[in-house]
């Protein structure tokens, strides 16, 4: 155990190895919410549980929660959190080196595929960091998520007001503390902002989960933007 510590310690460095458990206690936290929210409206101790191991993305967890609670068919629900992870598609070709080449790799690797571990992976400029900040990350969210909405699934059965707490907005909190850094880079603000903007300008008029796939119109204005930058060199010469 200890040399899998220096190990890990050596590649990642003690600075990224303490920026990964601050997400993954901020995680947890926000698992505790999911897991109250859940069972306060109504769900058994059980579905958060079975949810959270074999979905394990907490914003689609959230969003079927929620319409089921609203009254909601699980088919409704259902659709709406495949549509919220449809990002994940643009993830796997982002950071699909990372996952390994065997069929087992790659499916335990897409299955810790979400925000948090792929932003991580892509903040490292170096292949073996990369591997192990997407995996440390992916299993640590992973096994802090899952403890979180144990805890939080019990709390639900005593918390009358889930609401009162606001322990979801740790989340999206979450998600705004790894984008902030990449802001120094003029490149990236112009992806960043234009897909803000657009996410926050969709949001009254569209159901959950198409304004976040709209803001990837960001990225393609990066890349737009990117690539007359690269040929200028070539036609100095």
């Amino acid at each position: 155990m200890r040399s899998i510590w220096r190990t890990t310690t050596r590649v990642l460095g003690r600075d990224l190895l303490r920026d990964i458990g601050l997400v993954c206690l901020a995680d947890t936290i926000v698992g505790i919410s999911y897991g109250a929210i859940a069972v306060g409206s109504g769900f058994p101790i059980w579905a958060p549980m079975l949810l959270s191991v074999l979905v394990f993305a907490g914003a689609s967890q959230f969003m079927f929660v929620g319409i089921i609670a609203a009254g909601g068919s699980p088919v409704a629900a259902v659709a709406a959190g495949l549509l919220a992870n449809a990002r994940h598609l643009p993830f796997g070709f982002a950071i699909g080196d990372v996952l390994g080449k065997r069929w087992s790799s790659r499916v335990v690797g897409s299955h810790l595929m979400i925000d948090e571990s792929v932003a991580f992976a892509l903040a490292q400029r170096d292949e073996e960091r990369r591997k192990a900040a997407y995996w440390v990350c992916g299993i640590g969210l992973f096994v802090c998520w899952n403890v979180g909405v144990l805890a939080g699934a019990y709390a639900g059965t005593a918390i009358s007001d889930t609401d009162a707490f606001g322990l979801d907005a740790a989340f999206p909190a979450v998600l705004l503390a790894l984008v902030l850094p990449s802001l120094r880079d003029r490149a990236a603000r112009l992806p960043v902002f234009l897909g803000v903007a657009v996410a926050l300008a969709t949001t009254p008029f569209l159901p959950a989960g198409l304004p976040v796939l709209l803001a990837l119109v960001g990225v393609l204005a990066g890349v737009a933007a990117k690539e007359p930058a690269e040929r200028e060199p070539e036609g100095v010469r």
